[in-house]
């Protein structure tokens, strides 16, 4: 009795299943119009990096490495550098001098993005990479930050005296 009722229990499990394969089949297909229009992305959509600048329009990036520690594939290259008060890169005391992500070793694991202080690497949501050399896939600094607009006027600090007017 015990072995009719599962065979009745896997054969209903079966029909439920075909049921709604059968329902699906009958629903009408969407299909993006990808490459003619615009391609549609979710949110949480992990693209080629992206390399922030703050309102300043000075990088965000300076130079801990934290984001290449927590690389599983090590597909980031990072050199730091010290900033000086005449050529100011980033608002901290250090920023990348050169910072490269190999796009043949990537696995857009996200790791570097949740790693980041101070929110300098994003992901963006390029997506068309391919190429048929491996050179080409190496990105560097200057094609991962982010352009300023045309418009951009940097905020100015005005340095408070030390003296306070005494």
């Amino acid at each position: 009795m015990a072995l009719i009722t599962q065979i009745l229990n896997n054969a209903a499990a079966v029909a439920k299943g075909m049921g709604i394969t059968f329902v699906e089949m009958l629903q009408p297909t969407v299909t993006e119009a990808y490459p003619e229009g615009p391609a549609v992305f979710e949110e949480r959509f992990r693209g080629v990096h992206v390399l922030q600048r703050d309102e300043n329009g000075l990088e965000k990036c300076v130079g801990c490495f934290l984001c290449a520690a927590a690389c599983p594939s090590n597909c980031i290259y990072i050199e730091a550098a010290e900033n000086t008060a005449e050529g100011r890169i980033s608002g901290g005391e250090r920023y990348a001098s050169v910072y490269n992500i190999d796009y043949s070793r990537c696995i857009f694991c996200g790791y570097c993005v949740e790693a980041c202080p101070t929110d300098a690497i994003t992901h963006g949501h390029d997506f068309e990479i391919a190429s048929y050399n491996t050179s080409t896939l190496v990105y560097r600094k200057e094609q991962m930050l982010t352009q300023l607009p045309t418009d951009f006027k940097p905020l100015i600090v005005e340095e408070q005296s030390s003296s306070n007017g005494h």
